[in-house]
């Protein structure tokens, strides 16, 4: 008769509940001063840099045997084009979530704010010591951007319990639900999520579990990037 043995537990994702793999888009386009950026409804809507375009077949690879039952992303065109490798792959049209988009930055739109924080703005820095996006002149206030990131994460879980979602989005974004994940305290978006990176969340009910955060094995090796 064999001893009877107790392993250690391994994770399992409980009934009803939903498996979220949340990707930063890939690399976007550079600013180029005196050069238009597109915008879309006052936001600044670049394609993805060649590099971009690496990221996001790299993501696709990393996910594409993960069994994934829908794809989301946002109407900013850097996340469709990361998202396309996988939904080409796998065979699925990605769903518009409008309230998944990125934090409006005022008057730092426009191909403003990469040059101004390359450049040590006064603003800018403040903007880091307070880890507030609102800081921005005529930014979205803090308050409303949480609001409707948490509206848009609901109706992503809402309709996929029980299933594996993969969602491209966008940097302050993950911040904000990785800040959520792990119970409020600091702004995750000011820690930084990589382009391309893959963040893991099982959400049920109010439980959020954070499995993993910005995980850049799949780029590591091209881009230089540190093994997590």
């Amino acid at each position: 008769m064999a001893e009877k043995q107790y392993r250690q537990h391994r994770f399992t994702r409980e009934p009803g509940s939903t498996e979220l793999f949340v990707v930063r888009h890939g690399e976007s386009a550079a600013v180029v001063p005196g050069r238009p950026i597109p915008s879309v409804d006052g936001q600044d809507d670049p394609a993805l840099a060649p590099d971009g375009q690496e990221q996001a077949r790299r993501v696709a690879e990393r996910l594409a045997g993960q069994r994934i039952d829908a794809i989301y992303i946002t109407p900013l065109r850097r996340t469709a084009e990361t998202a396309a490798p996988l939904a080409e792959r796998l065979g699925l049209t990605p769903r518009v979530e409008p309230d998944l988009r990125e934090v409006f930055l005022g008057e730092w739109e426009g191909g403003e704010f990469r040059p101004r924080m390359a450049e040590g703005d006064p603003i800018g820095l403040k903007m880091l010591a307070e880890e507030r996006w609102d800081v921005i002149p005529g930014a979205e206030a803090q308050d409303a951007f949480r609001s409707r990131v948490r509206s848009g994460i609901g109706r992503v879980i809402d309709a996929h319990p029980d299933q594996r979602v993969a969602v491209f989005v966008h940097g302050g974004v993950i911040g904000e639900l990785i800040r959520h994940a792990v119970g409020g305290g600091r702004n995750f978006a000011f820690v930084g999520a990589d382009n391309g990176s893959i963040s893991h969340v099982v959400v049920l009910g109010e439980r959020w579990a954070l499995r993993r955060f910005n995980d850049t094995s799949h780029l590591s090796e091209a881009f230089d990037l540190p093994t997590p």
